[in-house]
């Protein structure tokens, strides 16, 4: 960045930003289908250069203080840099959406009606530790049509600017304007406040970290915005379930990777199940390090537990902690999660048919899981490529997002002289 105002540069990347994508909304999809393939190509070839650059972020996290579970989303393993590279080709083989018609009718007098799915234009994304949206955020929005503006936190600035580099190359080697991708390269906090008033450059808003940056995205943007606020997800153990799959579900939905929002923070038993599931999912818990906070139903069958109050059930832990409740039946786990869960993901574990239908219409979660773990909900596992965010919110998009929720539609009206 030169020495402008930080308003100055931000303006001037939307700018160049609105133009390119002006350009990729008409680029022919098998080139979009290439570019994404060289993409990939490029994170394999430089996951060196991206694993030093990683390194460089966590040394300076680890100085700063950062949590271990800010840590574990900031860092890129070799797994985890083979899968952006393979999340990219999953995206690129995926049906190009620019274009499709959604649906078309003739009226009375002859006008032809349609619907087309379009990109939305430019979107901005902010987010936090995890460099891995750059790369999905950026391949899913380029595949869509779409132009991105892109700011990381500082803790992982120089992930996010290598990743940027690797695919703003291959996007250049391809014949299209680079600025489709821009990342915003100052820890300046003014970026952010700056990005969100260009309202007549930018689409769309999607943030991705913690509560209180949402909270200030949705406090000053002047440009709509899609979030969720929290992960706090449930199990529930229901009187008919198969406790074996019950133990399994609810270790993996706790301890698979903790500091994700897709990870449960509150398991829900019946009680007609409680002293035979709770000293087993106790021990499991004990074996993996997890802590217990416990209704006092619970804790009587976990005396080790830690009592758990109010506040508790509302927290989301993003670490080795749980919260466990026994429940009477299956309308009070129900209230439970109306009461405090995010809309974000919730599960029943069940071998009835008929509980399982119920307890699908009765939870309004944007993923509702049956005899699944919540750390499934997630665009890859759903079969979108990758995602570039989850939505808690309605409008305009709800759950994961992939390629489809990054496009809208217009209407397409062919006449014959019609007049009105």
């Amino acid at each position: 960045m030169s020495e402008r105002p930080v308003s100055e540069y931000i303006r001037e990347l939307c700018i160049r930003a609105r133009a390119a994508g002006r350009e990729l909304g008409r680029t022919d999809p098998q080139l979009k289908e290439a570019t994404l393939r060289r993409m990939a190509e490029g994170i394999r070839d430089g996951a060196g250069r991206i694993a030093e650059a990683n390194t460089r972020d966590l040394e300076r996290g680890r100085q700063r203080g950062l949590s271990e579970a800010l840590l574990d989303r900031l860092e890129l393993t070799p797994p985890r840099i083979e899968q952006m590279a393979a999340g990219l080709e999953e995206i690129a083989a995926l049906r190009d959406p620019v274009g499709e018609v959604i649906s078309q009718w003739r009226r009375p007098g002859g006008l032809e009606v349609g619907q087309v799915r379009i990109p939305l234009g430019v979107v901005g994304m902010i987010y936090e530790s995890r460099p891995n949206v750059t790369v999905d955020a950026g391949g899913l929005c380029f595949k869509a049509g779409n132009a991105t503006i892109l700011r990381g936190g500082s803790e992982a600035l120089q992930s996010n600017l290598e990743l940027a580099a690797v695919l703003r190359q291959a996007i250049e080697s391809s014949g299209v304007n680079p600025d489709v991708l821009q990342v915003i390269d100052t820890p300046d906090r003014a970026a952010v406040g700056a990005l969100l008033q260009q309202n007549t450059l930018v689409d769309l808003i999607i943030p991705r970290g913690g509560k209180s940056l949402i909270e200030r995205v949705v406090k000053e943007s002047t440009i709509p915005v899609i979030k969720h606020y929290e992960g706090i997800c449930h199990v529930y153990v229901h009187a008919e379930a198969d406790l074996d799959m019950a133990v399994r579900i609810a270790v993996n939905a706790k301890v698979q990777r903790p500091a994700t929002c897709n990870a449960m923070e509150t398991l829900l038993v019946d009680e007609a199940v409680a002293a035979r599931f709770l000293p087993r999912i106790a021990a499991e818990f004990d074996r993996n390090g997890v802590r217990i906070y416990g209704c006092p139903k619970t804790m009587t069958h976990i005396p080790a537990a830690t009592p758990a109050d109010e506040e508790r059930f509302r927290t989301e832990y993003l670490g080795l902690e749980c919260n466990i409740r026994v429940v009477s039946g299956f309308d009070q786990a129900i209230d439970h999660i109306a009461t405090y869960g995010s809309n974000h993901t919730d599960a029943i574990v069940t071998r009835c048919y008929a509980t399982a239908r119920r307890f699908v219409a009765s939870v309004d979660s944007s993923s509702v899981m049956v005899n699944a773990s919540t750390r499934l909900a997630d665009g890859g596992v759903y079969g979108l490529g990758a995602e570039i965010g989850i939505s808690t919110d309605k409008l305009h998009a709800f759950g994961p997002m992939g390629v489809r929720d990054l496009t809208t539609r217009k209407f397409v009206v062919f006449g014959n002289g019609n007049l009105r």
